[in-house]
């Protein structure tokens, strides 16, 4: 099973891609090693669902990454995480500036928002990241927010930066309760979230339609009224909930010591995430305003 993004499927480290990842199957004949990735198999080799981990069995030690160039470190995450959140911010605030509100420019943010996605699906499908295709998702999803964001803000003032606050506020949240063991990303953790995840998109696909072909008013699922706020809050806490998932990738990547440009990987599903999270809190933001 596969780590995803409320909206594309990505590869993440998981044995199916040739990397160790949180839901790796525990080995038959395993003692109490249900959800638990680094449980050894009875008898078995500790290092045997980690195709990256040094061979020294004789000292004893628990799977790590091997201290050799060429792996995947914390560093390489973050630099490359500020480098496709930067591409993001930079595209959004040329959208803004450059692009007035207007039904053109509403128009040229779909287009960027079609050309992103379509990205995201290329480099969710590729075997190995692609720096060139995440970079240029990252550049039209900031066009697209930037539109967006400059449009919410003509009308409720101060919004965007409300929203970021918000995005901030979950992210530091989501990090601080994984880090303190208050959520454990297991895999039962990650087949019952992705479950809600894909009836929640199924759902609000199926809202689309209608209200599309005017079965449903004022967004139907998606207004800016109570229901709307519950859907939004929903909709924020499944990112918190991919978040976690890429979390956990993260830290089992590094400790499984997968190839440096799997950081790649990591920036994309962590930007893809924290868009989710931004769109729906922007709209939040907007409901809880009261400001039609």
């Amino acid at each position: 099973m596969r780590s995803s993004n409320p909206v594309f499927s990505r590869r993440g480290f998981s044995r199916d891609n040739g990397h160790a990842g949180f839901n790796t199957a525990p080995q038959a004949g395993a003692v109490g090693t249900q959800g638990n990735p680094y449980a050894q198999p009875a008898g078995g080799n500790p290092y045997a669902q980690n195709p990256y981990a040094q061979q020294d069995l004789q000292y004893g030690t628990p799977p790590q990454a091997p201290s050799t160039t060429g792996r995947m470190t914390m560093d390489d995450v973050v630099m490359r995480s500020a480098l496709t959140l930067g591409t993001v911010t930079i595209g959004a605030v040329l959208a803004w500036v450059l692009l007035p509100v207007s039904s053109t420019s509403y128009g040229l943010a779909i287009g960027a928002a079609i050309i992103a996605f379509v990205l995201a699906m290329v480099q969710s499908f590729k075997r190995k990241a692609s720096p060139a295709l995440i970079l240029s998702y990252a550049a039209f999803e900031g066009v697209f927010l930037g539109v967006i964001s400059e449009m919410y803000n003509s009308v409720w003032s101060g919004a965007p930066f409300q929203a970021v606050l918000g995005t901030m506020a979950v992210s530091a949240a989501t990090l601080v309760v994984y880090k303190a063991g208050w959520v454990r990303v297991t895999a039962r953790y990650a087949r019952i979230g992705m479950a809600i995840a894909l009836a929640f998109i199924l759902v609000m696909a199926v809202n689309l339609l209608l209200v599309a072909f005017g079965v449903a008013e004022d967004g139907g699922l998606r207004s800016f009224g109570p229901l709307g706020a519950i859907v939004g809050i929903i909709a924020i806490v499944l990112g918190a909930f991919f978040l976690t998932l890429d979390f956990k990738q993260i830290e089992d990547g590094i400790a499984y010591g997968a190839p440096r440009e799997e950081s790649w990987l990591a920036a994309f599903g962590l930007t893809m995430t924290l868009v989710w999270i931004y769109v729906e809190m922007l709209r939040l933001v907007a409901i809880f305003s009261g400001d039609d």
